[in-house]
């Protein structure tokens, strides 16, 4: 016998409102059906759950595990470029992407995800270096491989070779690579151009970049002035040669011709409504990361306007350099604080379905669905609990939750 029928006080499918008194049928694996009780499957073995939310499994859909080794190390600040100095000047410490105690952290943060019901990850890596022990994880992955260069002679070159990297890899079903810009502060207009083509040749393949994350960027684009023109100069990268947009960073990727449906566009700190708009209107997924903004002093996020918008939204964690775990649910607790009237079954989509969507999981992820994977969540729920939803936004813990397949 290899059907399961489990049956739960709720099923949270996020296609459909929650189901109480419910069951999902499970075989090899994958989800065959899912109904409400009383009702009987010829040939299914029945698995009592109890007082849980059966739900599937969370997508963290952006994280930087290879910054593990980095938890408690880097204070919180009110500038995020004072703070991106402190992760630069802690990374020089250990600039062996592969040494022992940078893939012991990755590890740990990889049960640290399971353990809190993650499924799927977006990575972003600038060495590939978590690609492995992604893939030796039962996570489902996209591991992007992030470019920074401000001024090159080669763009081109630059990304063919870190695409060439990617392809030296052995990407499955469950874990893929592909290729990401750091930021529009960052990133040479050129380099941006030549990653665009890159990712194009797949039609099927994600992109990321981090935008209009800080209030510093913002001006740099505006002005080419500020703190990241300072750090650029300081390290020896600026381009006399390059001439701001003035526009919103936003604008400037759009006009480039950047952003579509298979971008995902971190942060959003600093968007304006007309920024979100573009946005809504490429089809781009902007993916939030709270707790970690208010750790980098790139401020509160305008969850709100994010919603009302009609942009999609997904959620990350980022790092453990900037945020206190990989708890996705913690960081829903956030954005409920931060907005109180976005419904609860909109945040839960965003940590599920949008996310696995972004990352283009969303044929084996993110809903209860027949014929989708069976990687499916079991978290308690208090006796007497009327809305499980608004509960589930509510905080969970890694030990009220258990896999059940």
């Amino acid at each position: 016998m290899t059907m399961i029928r489990y049956h739960a006080s709720w099923v949270l499918p996020i296609s459909e409102p929650p189901r109480s008194d419910g069951w999902v049928l499970v075989d090899r694996g994958r989800i065959v059906a899912l109904g409400h009780r009383p009702s009987s499957i010829d040939g299914a073995r029945d698995v009592e759950l109890g007082d849980v939310v059966v739900m599937p499994g969370l997508v963290n859909a952006h994280t930087h595990l290879e910054l593990s080794y980095l938890r408690d190390e880097v204070p919180p600040s009110t500038a995020f470029v004072k703070w991106v100095r402190g992760v630069m000047a802690a990374r020089r410490q250990q600039p062996d992407p592969y040494a022992p105690e940078i893939l012991e952290a990755v590890d740990r943060a990889l049960a640290e995800a399971i353990a809190c019901g993650t499924a799927v990850v977006g990575d972003i890596s600038n060495t590939l270096a978590t690609f492995a022990p992604l893939a030796r994880s039962p996570l489902a992955a996209v591991v992007f491989y992030e470019l920074i260069r401000f001024n090159t002679d080669d763009p081109t070159g630059f990304v063919e070779h870190a695409q060439q990297e990617i392809e030296a890899l052995a990407p499955s079903d469950r874990v893929r690579a592909s290729l990401a810009a750091h930021a529009p502060y960052s990133v040479a207009p050129l380099v941006f151009r030549a990653i665009r083509q890159t990712v194009d040749r797949d039609p099927f393949s994600p992109c990321s970049v981090h935008l209009a994350e800080s209030v510093e960027e913002v001006e740099f684009i505006q002005s080419a002035g500020g703190p990241w023109r300072e750090l650029l100069e300081e390290l020896g990268v600026w381009d006399p040669d390059w001439i701001a947009p003035e526009v919103s960073p936003v604008e400037y990727l759009d006009q480039s011709g950047f952003l579509d449906a298979r971008v995902l566009a971190v942060h959003g700190v600093q968007m304006t409504p007309a920024d979100l708009a573009r946005l809504a209107a490429r089809g781009t997924t902007l993916v939030t990361c709270p707790r970690s903004n208010g750790h980098t002093g790139a401020g509160a996020p305008p969850i709100d306007d994010f919603y009302k918008s009609g942009v999609r939204v997904a959620v990350g964690t980022d790092s453990l350099a900037s945020a206190p775990d990989l708890n996705v649910f913690s960081e829903l607790a956030t954005l409920r604080a931060l907005a109180p009237s976005v419904p609860a079954s909109a945040l839960l989509d965003s940590a599920t379905r949008q996310g696995a969507r972004a990352l283009a999981f969303d044929a084996e992820y993110g809903t209860i669905e027949p014929g989708k994977r069976a990687r499916l969540l079991a978290v308690y729920v208090p006796p007497g609990t009327g809305d499980v939803e608004e509960y589930l936004v509510g905080g969970i813990r890694p030990e009220q939750i258990r896999w059940i397949e």
